[in-house]
């Protein structure tokens, strides 16, 4: 076989396994959309291209009295803003103390890590009820952004540290002939050249905590502290409920924050790249 022609044949295969992906995350999404614009709140009556099509779902999401999905809406930001900055912050500060000291239990310190990203995080919802009820943080955010921040350190700082090592540490040792500190090092050198896997871990944090529907089942009681994924698990889930459109609607305005953050980091992603193959 010409070489020119097995070119061609495995552009075709890439091109239909790119038609069966997009057939795959597309059919699902097309039918969210089309069940939103629907009339009724019958699952079985809807189609995904309607008839006559309607925006009283997301009107009654908004400005119905019986709705509490604006508040849901609040306290998922919240949670998702708070998750993403907070282990952001801690992953960098952590990562740059592994990739850069040497101190005692630092080997075993990355290997706990290692280990604790074994374990499934449903393995301690026992142990997270018992302690936020103990510590008085039940059915709150607060709870929540300690738990995600605390579940996001080890494997997200493992990652982080990867990346850190890559960065040549003579840049490091030719600040310090310069004066500078470890800080002065961490904020000017480590941080710039590392935007891109930041900009990854932000990202992951911040949709974490939108899509989650476990951990806020455990921690939070009270309807007005839900969730999105709770709040709108409640639409289907109860016993005579009925409100699958009105659901699809919610879940499609959940898409608008983590789009919106997502084209703002990636201009932090891209000259992240291009600042670090230059730099390094």
């Amino acid at each position: 076989m010409k070489q020119k022609t097995r070119s061609r044949i495995e552009v075709g295969f890439i091109y239909l396994f790119i038609a069966c992906m997009f057939v795959v995350i597309g059919y699902p999404l097309l039918w969210t959309i089309g069940l939103s614009l629907n009339e009724g709140t019958n699952l079985y009556s809807s189609s995904i291209i309607p008839e006559n099509w309607s925006l009283e779902h997301y009107k009654w999401l908004f400005f119905d009295e019986q709705s509490n999905y604006v508040q849901w809406y609040k306290n998922s930001l919240i949670v998702a803003f708070a998750t993403s900055i907070s282990a952001t912050i801690i992953v960098c500060l952590t990562s740059y103390a592994f990739s850069r000291y040497k101190f005692v239990g630092r080997k075993n310190g990355l290997y706990f890590f290692l280990v604790l990203q074994i374990f499934p995080v449903i393995m301690a919802m026992v142990a997270i009820y018992v302690l936020l009820n103990t510590i008085g943080l039940l059915d709150s955010l607060f709870g929540l952004v300690l738990i995600y921040v605390g579940g996001a350190i080890p494997m997200n700082a493992f990652l982080v540290k990867g990346y850190f090592d890559t960065i040549p540490k003579e840049l490091d040792e030719s600040a310090k002939l310069d004066g500078a500190g470890h800080f002065r090092i961490f904020f000017t050198i480590m941080l710039p050249l590392a935007k891109p896997i930041l900009a990854v871990v932000a990202l992951f944090n911040f949709m974490s905590p939108l899509m989650d529907f476990i951990l806020p089942r455990i921690v939070l009681r009270s309807p007005e502290n839900y969730t999105l994924a709770l709040g709108l698990f409640n639409f289907v889930s109860d016993q005579f409920a009925n409100n699958f459109t009105r659901f699809a609607a919610g879940t499609v305005l959940i898409a608008i924050p983590i789009s919106i953050v997502f084209l703002f980091l990636q201009r932090y992603l891209i000259s992240g790249l291009s600042s670090g193959a230059t730099k390094g």
